[in-house]
């Protein structure tokens, strides 16, 4: 049997494990959710490892009250398998988009991001064990975070330290289009512009104020100019907010920018300059919270991880695997800054992440898991 024969065998066990994570929901604010979905998780992937006779039981580490699981399978981490358990779906949205499986689709909240991807990863070690012996996985680290939609502030030195000394990280975040592997991400930069003036009241003694919403307006304006200077360079002022009252001058008035960059030299131009906003209005104070949040994953670092999975694709049942570049960030932006080769997209087949109608493609299930069993086969060398 072949390791695409195996994947196609655990299809209907692959479904069923996706749906108990999916119909646990895990929105990332909610520390009671979070450790309710991590104890979900980890009786799921722990139950396929351990028919495998794997161990079952992971390291739960808990941060700040954000649960974080950890398997470690045997001698230092040489291949990092880097997934998430947190989504951005609040509760109750199962009520309005609940798991299902319909026409050779799965749809529920999470099933793409990543419910899939986390199954996929548990089913290819596991087939790899129980073909050729634990020694095969041997090296192997399975880290699931329960905080990565929201920045990974918590997890960040804990995925950063297991993955320091390894050979490679995959990423089970979703594919891109097509099913194509995610080559570059751009990294990522969040800030606060804060404008301070002076309150008064509007209608008696509008003059005695300062105006925090002009000067913001007059900040928002510098910082869009900002976005395009560098190629493939995005700074976006995003939500904000002015004043207290309707009839008050404000005194106060913020507003965050999402930056997105493809290299670090790039993110740390725009932070220079983001660090030299000045106030126009005499009087008014502006001031810069935040920095550089997430390194780009830059091509260099995944594409010969890319070409062994081209390579081996074909013994998976995929022909023609691509590559592609996305604007978002992941966790591998962070392993791939300390210079760990990191391939990402290896999760699920579909779309729509983040959005009403995400959704996977079941047929490409088997396929994507024998093909990650096959790049850590390769990796760890043992075939």
């Amino acid at each position: 049997m072949t390791l695409l024969d195996d994947a196609a065998a655990r299809l209907p066990a692959m479904l069923e494990d996706a749906q108990r994570i999916i119909e646990c929901e895990s929105p990332s604010d909610d520390l009671v959710a979070n450790a309710r979905s991590a104890e979900v998780v980890a009786d799921v992937l722990g139950g396929i490892l351990a028919q495998a006779s794997l161990p079952s039981e992971p390291e739960r580490i808990v941060i700040d009250g954000v649960t974080h699981l950890r398997w470690r399978l045997g001698g230092p981490a040489r291949i990092v398998l880097l997934g998430h358990h947190d989504t951005v779906w609040p509760h109750g949205t199962l009520a309005t988009h609940p798991f299902e499986v319909r026409d050779g689709v799965l749809t529920g909240p999470g099933c793409f991001d990543m419910a899939i991807g986390l199954v996929q990863a548990a089913h290819a070690v596991a087939a790899l064990a129980q073909r050729s012996g634990a020694d095969a996985v041997a090296g192997i680290t399975l880290l699931v975070t329960g905080d990565e939609e929201v920045g990974s502030t918590t997890s960040r030195s804990l995925l950063e330290d297991e993955a320091r000394d390894a050979d490679a990280v995959l990423v089970f975040e979703a594919s891109g289009p097509g099913g194509a592997l995610k080559t570059e991400r751009k990294g990522t930069s969040i800030y606060t512009v804060a404008a301070t003036g002076r309150a008064a009241h509007a209608g008696l003694e509008p003059e005695n104020g300062i105006n925090a919403g002009v000067e913001l307006a007059l900040q928002l304006q510098a910082v869009a100019r900002l976005n395009g200077t560098g190629a493939g360079t995005s700074v976006v002022p995003t939500r904000g907010s002015i004043g207290t009252t309707t009839n008050t001058v404000p005194a106060h008035a913020s507003f965050d920018v999402d930056v997105r960059a493809r290299t670090s030299q790039e993110l740390a131009r725009v932070d220079g300059l983001m660090q030299t906003l000045t106030p126009h209005l005499e009087g008014a104070s502006v001031s810069v919270a935040g920095g550089i949040n997430r390194p780009p994953l830059e091509r260099a670092l995944a594409y010969p991880l890319f070409e062994r999975a081209v390579r081996l694709a074909p013994a998976a049942g995929i022909q023609d695997l691509d590559e592609c570049s996305v604007g978002g960030a992941s966790d591998g932006n962070f392993t791939a800054g300390l210079g760990i080769p990191t391939l990402d997209g290896l999760g699920g087949v579909g779309g729509g992440a983040h959005a009403e109608d995400e959704h996977v493609d079941i047929a490409h299930v088997p396929h994507r898991t024998a093909l990650v069993a096959l790049l850590i086969d390769d990796i760890l060398g043992t075939s």
